[in-house]
């Protein structure tokens, strides 16, 4: 397999999230930016992610070869056995890598840490393999996040502070709303736009943020601009409009995390999650987030 299709398979511009997810599971639970833990649970996160991918694509391969035949495998770029191994293998090496990331001063990895990396690979096959015409496939997306963030923090603290439940639930609504409009990219509609009102929740518990912690506001304020732009596409239902929310939306994520970090009065992680979500942006044009 060409590295060009691999790094499509991995819808790698989306990566950034994942790391600004990392960002608030970590320092929320107590971290510094200066943890030596945090490289390896962004990097064993990011191959939890990559697998998912592969996954993804494997699974969906009947969908894809009728709705969209220029992905990897209906186009012949790539084997259903290389893709299918690639994603398990990957997932393996997560957990791998997450073990490594939570070793304690025994050497041994901390197994809630381990629990939770589990339950994610657990997720991201149940999604992949379940998610078309499954009405509960936007709760399973957004536990996936969940259990990233949950995965980050268990590195870092044997009990989870309340805040990084609370960043958690945030995600998981942001996630429900995005999840049920990429169901429906290929319509380049939206049938209901009733679930697009989880969207708000995390806009409701940033403003709570907020008033505490001020510094929260400035990018509170950017997240609405984005939900904004992605909902006026969604309104105008345009050629290409849907792909466009939903990169929009996914990218946002970063910027959700931004807004939970400042309300904890983490600046500096922060502003690193805004950083994920422009790189986010600028790799979406060189390898579709979709």
């Amino acid at each position: 397999m060409k590295l060009r299709v691999a790094l499509q398979l991995g819808r790698i511009s989306n990566l950034p999230t994942v790391w600004s997810n990392v960002l608030v599971g970590a320092l929320l639970g107590g971290a510094a930016l200066s943890d030596a833990r945090l490289p390896p649970t962004m990097l064993a996160m990011s191959l939890f992610y990559l697998g998912g991918m592969f996954l993804n694509d494997a699974f969906d391969r009947g969908f894809d070869a009728e709705h969209r035949p220029e992905r990897p495998i209906p186009s012949g770029q790539a084997t259903l056995r290389e893709v299918f191994g690639g994603g398990f293998g990957l997932l393996a090496l997560g957990l791998a890598g997450l073990a490594w990331a939570s070793r304690g001063a025994d050497g041994l990895p901390a197994w809630r840490a381990l629990a939770a990396g589990a339950a994610l690979a657990a997720a991201i096959v149940l999604y992949d393999a379940h998610h078309k015409g499954n009405a509960l496939s936007p709760l399973i997306m957004g536990l996936c996040r969940v259990f990233v963030v949950l995965g980050a923090a268990f590195v870092v603290t044997p009990v989870l502070p309340t805040p990084v439940v609370l960043a958690a639930l945030a995600l998981l609504a942001h996630l429900i709303g995005l999840t049920y409009i990429a169901k429906q990219e290929h319509l380049g509609r939206i049938d209901k736009l009733w679930p697009l009102g989880f969207l708000a929740l995390p806009v409701l518990y940033g403003s709570a943020l907020a008033l505490a912690a001020p510094a929260a506001w400035l990018p509170l304020a950017l997240y609405v601009v984005v939900l904004g732009y992605a909902l006026a596409l969604l309104r105008r239902r345009g050629r290409g409009d849907v792909p466009r929310a939903v990169v929009t939306l996914i990218a946002g994520m970063s910027v959700l995390d931004a807004v939970l970090l400042a309300g904890a009065g983490q600046a500096a992680g922060a502003a690193l999650a805004v950083v994920a979500f422009v790189l986010t942006l600028v790799l979406q044009r060189w390898v579709a987030g979709t």
